[in-house]
């Protein structure tokens, strides 16, 4: 989902990085799964992307 919505706003990882005060390398990281960001990283991101983040428990 990272990867499509930095591309539906035509980033690159290293934009995308700038834009939220991180790294490159972060990015990426997250992207392919080797990173648990914190939630105000989330945060970040979803504001980066003009979303808000919004964490909910699904019943099974």
């Amino acid at each position: 989902a990272l990867i499509k919505a930095r591309m539906k706003k035509g980033l690159t990882q290293k934009e995308l990085a700038e834009k939220i005060g991180s790294k490159q390398s972060v990015i990426s990281r997250l992207e392919i799964g080797k990173a648990n960001p914190t939630i105000a990283f989330l945060k970040k991101l979803a504001r980066a992307f003009g979303s808000q983040l919004e964490i909910r428990f699904n019943p099974l």
